[in-house]
């Protein structure tokens, strides 16, 4: 089997064990696709990407096209990649890319999901899947087509959702499952006629991109399903509740499957003890206790340490 040229392009740390794994293969990466250097982070610090950095440590050539719309489609960008000859393009963790793009090497352009496709199709597939309360997710290569992770598939590997796993644990296995499940979908082209199945529409669901005013917490909804939202925002990017017309951050709640609050509104504090947290009255009725808080402009701290420093008994209702 002859090793194959291979153009990657990604951006975020979830695409860089793919890369690590491909890139000790027998297989060749002739250049890496990332985004621009940007300001980053609360210091708003220049910094490359994750896919960059692995890229100039092991001094694999580097593309940068801008963020504006329709740099995909410039003109010196595409001839720019043509110079690689490269065989196959792979793409995890990247963005959309156009027909003049994805149909340049000849034996096509895959993407690596972070779902079993078709379920959540779109930007945040792992994040909808535990809000959801899935029990199942994993990954899925594909070829690209013109339509968004639409197109036939590889490979798919799964694995379970633990009942109290929070999306960025979730992401964290499923990159590592991804970097095993991306390189055997090489294997299977470099062989010759890999597998192209076609997706089921009648499974399609959504995962759409989440903004910050989603992220709000509803004190009405059934406590599992609070327990699930919070989790899978769960550390980004993060559920939080209006205390006093300030944001605080809450990463982690757990259900007390012994106490109900009948005669007490969703969202009231119905108790507070420094051992076990702030308890909050679902739209249930149901208990939930808030664990892990981050108040403004501090850092993430279990909710003992949290109420060593604040007089939460000034606290009547979370909004």
């Amino acid at each position: 089997m002859k090793p194959l040229k291979i153009i990657f392009m990604g951006t975020a740390e979830f695409a860089v064990p793919c890369l690590k794994k491909i890139y000790e293969s027998p297989h060749k990466v002739v250049a890496v696709v990332t985004a621009p250097d940007l300001p980053r982070g609360r210091g708003q610090k220049v910094s490359f990407t994750p896919v960059k950095e692995f890229a100039v440590e092991h001094d694999i050539d580097i593309i940068q096209p801008g963020v504006e719309k329709g740099s995909l489609r410039d003109p010196q960008f595409i001839e720019q990649l043509k110079t690689y000859d490269a065989d196959l393009f792979l793409v995890v963790a990247f963005r959309i890319l156009p027909p003049e793009v994805f149909e340049l090497p000849p034996l096509g352009s895959i993407n690596l999901h972070g779902s079993l496709l078709p379920k959540f199709r779109g930007a945040a597939p792992i994040n909808w899947a535990v809000m959801r309360g899935e029990k199942e997710t994993g990954v899925t290569a594909f070829f690209i087509q013109k339509k968004v992770d639409t197109g036939n598939m590889i490979l798919q590997k799964s694995i379970s959702i633990g009942e109290d796993e929070t999306a960025g644990e979730v992401h964290d296995r499923l990159s590592a499952l991804g970097a095993e499940a991306l390189l055997e979908t090489v294997e299977l082209v470099a062989a010759g006629n890999p597998p192209r199945l076609v997706q089921d529409e009648s499974l399609v669901s959504t995962a759409p991109k989440i903004f910050k005013e989603q992220c709000r917490i509803n004190w009405n909804l059934p406590a599992l399903e609070l327990k699930n939202f919070v989790r899978g925002l769960s550390p980004h990017p993060c559920a939080y509740s209006v205390i006093h017309d300030e944001h605080f951050k809450i990463y982690k709640i757990t259900i007390d499957s012994d106490k109900i609050a009948e005669h007490l509104a969703a969202g009231t504090i119905a108790e507070i003890d420094k051992a076990e947290g702030i308890a909050v009255v679902c739209g249930d009725k149901k208990i939930v206790w808030i664990k892990e808080i981050q108040p403004p402009s501090k850092k993430k701290m279990s909710v003992q340490d949290f109420l060593r420093g604040h007089n939460v008994s000034t606290w009547v209702k979370l909004d």
